[in-house]
């Protein structure tokens, strides 16, 4: 008995680790932000690093990287919304369509992009899932 207890947890065990990771959902099995990153280059559907401060000259674009866990049967939205120096500078609506998803916005970048800027990705009810903050100079 005492034997067959052992090979229990241990196959318990072994499952655990070799089976993938669920989704993290929120609390309340609504979508979440698992990753967000404001980020030089996309590749290979990642970002590459994580701005936090930026020339103006540097780059001609930002992109903003969102990592998804949503309910198995997604179908809805994530927006982006851009800000600089608290004024909305642009908004994109963006399509999830499975519980892990990936997708990412891009904004021009420009000498007029100086400040301090954040993006709020926000759910199809307008809810606030996370937000990023950098800085062009």
């Amino acid at each position: 008995m005492k034997q067959l207890l052992q090979f229990i947890v241990a196959f318990g065990l072994v499952l655990t680790l070799c089976l993938p990771a669920a989704p993290t959902l929120a609390a309340d099995g609504r979508m979440k932000i698992t990753e967000m990153a404001v980020t030089t280059k996309i590749v290979r559907g990642n970002p590459i690093d994580s701005v936090h401060r930026i020339s103006a000259t540097s780059v001609g674009a930002l992109y903003c990287f969102t990592r998804i866990a949503a309910p198995g049967d997604a179908d809805t939205m994530v927006r982006h919304v851009w800000y600089l120096n608290n004024e909305k500078a642009s908004e994109y609506t963006l399509p999830v369509k499975g519980e892990r998803w990936r997708t990412y916005s891009k904004k021009a970048i420009g000498r007029e992009s100086v400040g301090e800027w954040r993006v709020e990705a926000l759910d199809s009810g307008g809810n606030l899932l996370k937000s990023v903050k950098f800085r062009i100079n």
